[in-house]
């Protein structure tokens, strides 16, 4: 458990902390001389039933009210002090309320300096108190008369055990979590090197265990670490963890940082939040100013609303924070804002999308999916989200949003069958409902149906001008694990056929005259003895006594189902010779240090001439198989030669 401490300063924070655990947290020099706290302390003291109790001890000046935001993140219970004689102050509301703000329900009060007031004041003070909490969650904390200068105050006891009942009785958090630690103080250690320390805000870390820095994505492995202030092989979510890293240098890093589990981050600087204005701050406009405070991270932003153009004190509603420079956060992280000149807090919340787009953002279909999110946040459910991504999700996008780390198997039951996993890269897939793939799969078969009816004579389209004409949103590279899916399930489900590069419905068929069923094999037998080197088609009708005409539109409407191919007007290869000159390109690309295809080893491999040996690599660049770079041809990385993009117009002249 970790206790957070919280009040004006001069309240005797510092002290109180002193005299439960015996630790000083002042560490600092010019906090010994100026006797207030300026950063943030650490105190731990063990518990009868073997954990240990951890205390943050921070800053009460409202200069350091940034670094009072950064300590009380991750903290489980809230140590507010009042001193007895001042009673409250500015900084102790505003403590309270980044307190409330960050989710933090559960709070006890220490009325400080006990001895310094008389009974009546005591009395009032604790009367004003409990007016301050009446309308919180923490209304009824328990009160604590101290006077932590006193030796063996019997309040300062009092309040050490009742803290000490709370935390052997607190329920342990998840720990299945993407592991995240947020950075508060990085330091070197002689022989040791780099450590870092913070609360464990998710998951679980272990000796050994290799994670990343947030700012530089530099992997970093755990040498040692300390949890709660004892050497312990593990460290998990709601402890105070010191990690030392082996991997980064201590410049490297500095508050605000995270150090997690790779798959936990994601840069952005766009996040959509759940936001409430305190009552009694200023009415916030569109493209407001303000610092946040996310983590243990300080940046300043703007504030796009998403509901209205105005928010009023006390209201809540969606917005959107445009960050000055890039943040990493999770669905359901707690935030606070200060105003634009940083003194006083004005709002909170809790991220909702930590990736928001910049177009459409207050869509009727954006706000459904802030809706599934914050279902995510509050039940664990991913499903509704699932439901509202019209393009389906990455399994490594789904889990990061969840903010937990789940085998696939898991995953498919939590989300009950009704989510499909299309194969995305090596170690990822694309989840996508079921209520939107069907949509998909049927607007690519009615836009097939609708080109045979238009276009008789045609085999199909090959799969490039399909998702074109088909589904025109679904041209950006993210989408192309979706593309491929979807055609390969309407092939293995026999919904559609495909010939040579060609898509098209199983019941179509291009059909050939009598007279042209007559002469095709004779052509074919010709392009194939051909090889390397066939007849030009004025030659092929002469030798066949046939047309010139008729045999350039049989060899056409072949070349559209992918049995010749056309390298330019009028020269059309067999399909076998093509898959030898492909074949020869890849070697020769192989062969080649840098990975590329000249015209003069072509031209020598096949024993053609100079002008035919371009003819055939410019071919291979139209259909996009290579490119070419000057005079050189590369491999294109994602050409696959029966996937090719062949072209359905002829081919340029010779």
């Amino acid at each position: 458990m970790i206790i957070g401490t919280a009040g004006h300063i001069d309240h005797g924070k510092t002290t109180l902390v002193r005299a439960l655990t015996g630790v000083d947290t002042d560490r600092l020099k010019e906090e010994k001389e100026r006797g207030i706290s300026i950063e943030l302390g650490y105190a731990y003291t063990p518990l009868p039933n073997g954990e240990v109790l951890g205390i943050i001890d921070v800053p009460g000046h409202e200069r350091f009210v940034h670094t009072m935001a950064a300590g009380a993140v991750g903290i489980d219970h809230a140590l507010l002090v009042v001193a007895a004689d001042d009673g409250l102050m500015p900084q102790t509301r505003e403590h309270l309320d980044i307190v409330l703000l960050l989710g933090v329900r559960q709070a006890t009060v220490a009325l400080s300096k006990a001895d310094r007031a008389s009974p009546e004041r005591r009395a009032q003070v604790q009367a004003d108190i409990a007016a301050l909490l009446a309308s919180t969650p923490l209304a009824g904390a328990p009160v604590f008369e101290t006077a932590a200068q006193q030796p063996d105050d019997p309040g300062v006891a009092a309040l050490r055990q009742h803290l000490h009942t709370l935390a052997q009785s607190a329920p342990a958090r998840r720990r299945d979590g993407l592991f995240r630690l947020a950075v508060d103080r990085v330091f070197t250690l002689s022989g040791q090197g780099t450590v870092v320390t913070g609360t464990v805000f998710g998951g679980q870390v272990q000796v050994g265990d290799t994670l990343q820095h947030s700012a530089s994505g530099l992997n970093v492995r755990v040498r040692s670490l300390h949890a709660q202030n004892q050497s312990r092989p593990e460290g998990h979510a709601g402890q105070r963890c010191a990690l030392n890293l082996v991997g980064i240098d201590k410049d490297q890093i500095r508050r605000g940082d995270w150090i997690a589990d790779a798959r936990a981050l994601q840069a952005s600087r766009r996040i959509d939040v759940q936001l409430r204005l305190l009552p009694d701050a200023p009415a916030l406009g569109q493209w407001a100013p303000v610092h946040l405070h996310l983590g243990t991270a300080h940046l300043t932003a703007h504030l796009a609303l998403l509901q209205g153009e105005r928010i009023e004190p006390g209201a809540e509603l969606r917005a959107q924070l445009v960050l000055d420079a890039p943040v990493f956060t999770l669905p359901g992280d707690r935030l606070i804002l200060r105003n634009a000149q940083a003194s006083r807090t004005i709002a909170g919340g809790w991220v909702l999308d930590p990736d928001a787009p910049e177009r459409k953002r207050r869509s009727l279909e954006r706000m459904a999916t802030l809706d599934a999110l914050g279902a995510l946040i509050t039940q664990g459910d991913p499903l509704p989200l699932m439901a509202s991504a019209p393009l389906g999700l990455a399994r490594s996008q789904l889990q990061r949003l969840m903010g937990r780390a789940v085998t696939p198997v898991e995953l498919q039951a939590e989300l009950r069958d009704v989510v499909m996993a299309l194969p995305q890269g090596a170690d990822d897939a694309l989840l996508i409902h079921r209520d939107r793939w069907l949509p998909l799969r049927d607007q690519a078969l009615a836009r097939l149906a609708q080109f045979h009816e238009k276009n008789p004579d045609e085999p199909g389209l090959n799969a490039a001008r399909l998702r074109r004409m088909a589904l025109p949103g679904l041209q950006q590279p993210q989408h192309e694990a979706l593309w491929r899916g979807l055609v390969d399930a309407l092939l293995g489900e026999q919904q559609m056929a495909q010939t040579g590069a060609w898509l098209h419905l199983p019941g179509h068929r291009v059909q050939l005259s009598a007279a042209e069923q007559t002469l095709w094999p004779l052509l074919q037998a010709s392009l194939q003895t051909g090889r390397h080197d066939p007849p030009w088609v004025r030659d092929l009708a002469r030798a066949l006594q046939s047309p010139e005409e008729g045999v350039r539109q049989l060899l056409r409407k072949q070349a559209r189902q992918g049995l010749v191919f056309q390298v330019v007007k009028d020269l059309f290869y067999a399909a076998s010779a093509m898959d030898e000159l492909v074949a020869l390109v890849t070697r020769l690309a192989a062969e080649h240090p840098q990975g590329q295809v000249e015209a003069a080893g072509f031209r020598d491999a096949t024993g053609l001439g100079r002008k035919r040996a371009i003819q055939i690599l410019e071919f291979f660049d139209r259909v996009g198989y290579t490119r070419r770079v000057r005079d050189a041809h590369l491999l294109r990385p994602d050409a696959h030669w029966q996937g090719c993009s062949l072209p359905n117009e002829p081919a340029p002249a010779a």
